[in-house]
């Protein structure tokens, strides 16, 4: 079980309470395909998404990133038990969909810029390294499948 501060459990229900989900999954996936462009091999459904221009405005990109960041409210009410909550999830992501599970550290990391660029200087290296210990913790849960 992860151990959790004070500050970090505050910080991380600050951030989520800031949260603009729509746009923040949005960009976030968005930059994940656009960066990353192996990872758009999970997405063949979602149509158009050979440019940046075309990623960034396709609706099912806009979509499924807002679903991704909802999904992490889960883990936000469920600090202290993130591993179970992710159980389902981390089953139909290894063997279902067969995500490869480092894609779950390249999407952390893009959301961890987005996050960024929206709290400005509000994102001290204090609230980043909350942030992304959060992050961290979730990804290991859904990549507990793959071991």
């Amino acid at each position: 079980m992860v151990e959790w501060t004070d500050f970090e459990r505050a910080t991380i229900q600050d951030i989520f309470s800031k949260m603009d989900y729509e746009s923040v999954g949005h960009n976030a996936l968005a930059r994940c395909l656009v960066v990353y462009p192996w990872t758009q091999r999970y997405f063949g459904k979602f149509g158009n998404l050979y440019n940046a221009a075309a990623i960034m405005g396709n609706p099912m990109v806009a979509a499924h990133g807002a679903v991704v960041l909802h999904g992490l409210d889960k883990a936000v009410k469920n600090m202290d038990n993130i591993k179970a909550t992710y159980a389902e999830l981390s089953v139909l992501h290894s063997e279902k969909l067969h995500v490869d599970p480092d894609n779950f550290r390249l999407l952390a990391d893009c959301l961890t810029i987005v996050v960024a660029s929206r709290l400005g200087t509000g994102f001290t290296a204090d609230v980043q390294a909350a942030f992304q210990k959060f992050l961290a913790v979730v990804g290991a849960a859904l990549r507990k499948q793959y071991h």
